[in-house]
């Protein structure tokens, strides 16, 4: 079981985890070892999570999200198969607590008076600047 907040726990039916053998350094053991570890977490299924977590799990985890609604997390940062796995376990955590704090709604403000005046006058002067690139007419 993966714990995520007092409130919020993984269970371990919901994980399916991979082990492949990693690109990067190990010398011969990289060819022997899979170290790389490929974590498979069945969000859109899962009874722990409540739905508006879902839609921003979604939203946060991108490309990692698969048309099944699963999240696919790799890791094959380090030699170790056991350190690997606590990596993207921490990983997926993390994700699922930044999907958890609801975003601020965003209160729409009006621009100052000082504000409109300064855009406008910036307008005038650039007016003036292209109203002198007319054709000049010749004296003959």
């Amino acid at each position: 079981m993966l714990k995520i907040t007092d409130e919020i726990a993984i269970e371990d039916w919901e994980l399916t985890e991979q082990f492949i053998r990693a690109s990067g350094p190990g010398g011969q053991n990289v060819n022997k070892v899979a170290s790389a570890v490929e974590l498979r977490f069945e969000a859109a299924r899962s009874p722990n999570l409540p739905s508006p977590v879902k839609t921003r799990l979604e939203r946060l985890a991108g490309r990692r999200w698969t048309g099944e609604g699963a999240i696919v997390l790799q890791c094959d940062e380090t030699r170790s198969q056991a350190r690997n796995r606590e990596i993207v376990r921490e990983r997926l955590a993390e994700l699922i607590r930044k999907a958890l704090v609801a975003p601020r709604r965003r209160i729409p403000t009006r621009p100052t008076l000082g504000a409109k005046k300064r855009r406008l006058k910036a307008k005038k002067v650039r007016g003036e600047v292209k109203a002198l690139r007319g054709k000049v007419d010749g004296e003959e």
